[in-house]
């Protein structure tokens, strides 16, 4: 950890108190990892500490489910079983615990990262862009003019490690439609190691019964997302995903080449797009990857033995 240039803390939510040299601090498992040097060349001076913010962490109405920035990864899991969403048919949901449990991370991370955090740090791998995105998030930004402005999550990343933040704005809120959380869903993810930082994801939202949306994230260098009309055929999708994601588009680190991402990306819409095609639980489905179906009574690991951080 090497914050030896931080001069002060400030606690608050108030983008007009931002001023170059400043970072926004939430839950900080990725900041203070990164270091004074997170944003540049220029040393961090000061913290803008949003513990104090006392934004409401979920926010559940008729309308929809509204994540806090600060929610923390902990939270967001608790959501599927809680008495707030308890008789609501949201299928949607079930997207939660599958995304969470992508970041395969310590009971550290999971009591500290939160929503914002992960949205900001704008990483190809981050799981909770690929839940906001997968359900047309919309995120909702505080300007240091004290307006706002708001941006589909599925447009908020730029880039690996870029995002559409301008100097001082804070992100306040992510806003999940309930027209999304109603609709089939399905969710894919490979890693190259067992409980590895995710190479591919894939989420694909059946609306209305007919028409998809499949959001790509972890093997883009930001999320990429193809809508039909009609559920479409296997070879018209391939089509879609060739004319829609570049080669440079393809993400390449230690945790997967572009070629590998490419192939996998085909082979998990594929598995995606016969899912939502046959009836609602259907057997026989191929399901590569993990945390995928569904597993009642799962919980995350809580003690000294978790996973550590790989997403």
């Amino acid at each position: 950890m090497d914050m030896n240039t931080i001069e002060a803390v400030v606690r608050t939510a108030d983008p007009a108190q931002w001023r170059d040299g400043d970072a926004w601090l939430a839950g900080g498992t990725v900041l203070f990892s990164y270091g004074s040097y997170a944003f540049g060349p220029q040393p961090l001076k000061r913290l803008l500490d949003l513990g104090n913010a006392g934004w409401t962490p979920i926010t559940v109405t008729a309308d929809g489910i509204e994540l806090a920035a600060t929610c923390t990864i902990a939270q967001l899991y608790a959501l599927p079983g809680s008495p707030d969403v308890s008789g609501r048919t949201w299928p949607g949901l079930d997207l939660v615990r599958a995304c969470c449990d992508s970041f395969v991370a310590s009971f550290k991370i999971w009591n500290m990262s939160t929503v914002g955090g992960n949205l900001c740090t704008s990483l190809p791998a981050g799981p909770v862009i690929s839940l906001c995105a997968g359900l047309d998030g919309t995120a909702t930004i505080l300007t240091p003019g004290g307006g706002t402005r708001t941006v589909p999550v599925a447009e908020f990343v730029t880039g690996d490690a870029k995002n559409c933040l301008a100097p001082g704005e804070l992100l306040r809120s992510v806003h999940l439609p309930a027209s999304a959380l109603s609709a089939r869903v399905a969710f894919r993810r490979l890693s190259l190691s067992n409980l590895g930082r995710s190479g591919v994801l894939l989420i694909g939202r059946l609306d209305g019964g007919t028409s998809l949306t499949l959001t790509l994230t972890a093997a883009t260098k930001r999320p990429v997302q193809l809508r039909f009309d009609t559920l479409p055929e296997a070879d018209r999708l391939d089509a879609a995903l060739d004319d829609t994601i570049p080669a440079e588009l393809y993400h390449d680190d230690i945790h997967g080449l572009p070629g590998w991402r490419r192939d996998m990306t085909y082979r998990l819409a594929e598995e995606i797009r016969a899912e939502l095609a046959a009836p609602g639980g259907a057997p026989d489905i191929p399901v590569s990857g993990d945390f995928w179906p569904p597993r009642a009574g799962h919980t995350p690991a809580t003690g000294p033995t978790a996973p550590s951080k790989g997403a």
